[in-house]
């Protein structure tokens, strides 16, 4: 297990929310923000957490916010645009659509931590995750040379590094769940109440 200091923990929140209508990062489940339990599931692992959003409405959390370098620029870009700013080798990224990340799914990403490995992602129901997953710092070079070619898909880019994949339990797996549309929040909240 590494030590808090030496892991950053980043929230992608710059996303349009086009399917949701509204920022994602604010939607609320029992009461709470999907970015506070998000949080909540960091704190006790990293040493400092990044917000990755152009939304200063973001700064209520009273954590480093950080603009994305390129606007609209997708997912992609968001994730240059933290491990830019981190200060730390290993960066634990998040999506900010997974209020039920918890922190013993974090805590597996980080014991699969090895020194040949960029990248380490969940995947849960055969489905990978590149926004539940460890970064090093380094992977924000080959990036940036994506992004300059104009190439925005998330999972293009992690085809070029290498990765290590963490296969979830159903258990483990509800946790990573990405919420997207207003339909799958009522959903969720449905499922919650029974």
């Amino acid at each position: 297990m590494k030590e808090k200091s030496t892991i950053t923990g980043i929230i992608l929140a710059g996303g349009k929310s086009s399917r949701m209508g509204e920022d994602k990062g604010f939607l609320k489940l029992n009461g709470t923000t999907f970015m506070s339990y998000i949080i909540a599931a960091l704190k006790p692992i990293v040493g400092e957490i990044i917000i990755v959003s152009n939304n200063s409405d973001y700064d209520v959390f009273n954590l480093k916010r950080v603009a994305d370098i390129m606007e609209d620029s997708g997912p992609l870009a968001g994730l240059y645009s933290g491990l830019l700013r981190s200060e730390t080798e290993n960066n634990i990224v998040l999506s900010c659509d997974v209020p039920l990340i918890s922190a013993s799914v974090l805590k597996k990403l980080m014991e699969g931590f090895s020194p040949e490995v960029e990248v380490i992602q969940c995947e849960s129901q055969g489905k990978t995750m590149p926004l539940v997953a460890m970064y090093k710092k380094q992977c924000m070079h080959p990036i940036l040379k994506l992004l300059q070619t104009n190439e925005r898909r998330l999972r293009f880019a992690i085809d070029q590094l290498e990765v290590k994949t963490i296969k979830l339990d159903l258990e483990l797996g509800k946790t990573v769940r990405n919420i997207n549309t207003v339909r799958e929040l009522k959903e969720l909240k449905h499922e919650l109440e029974n």
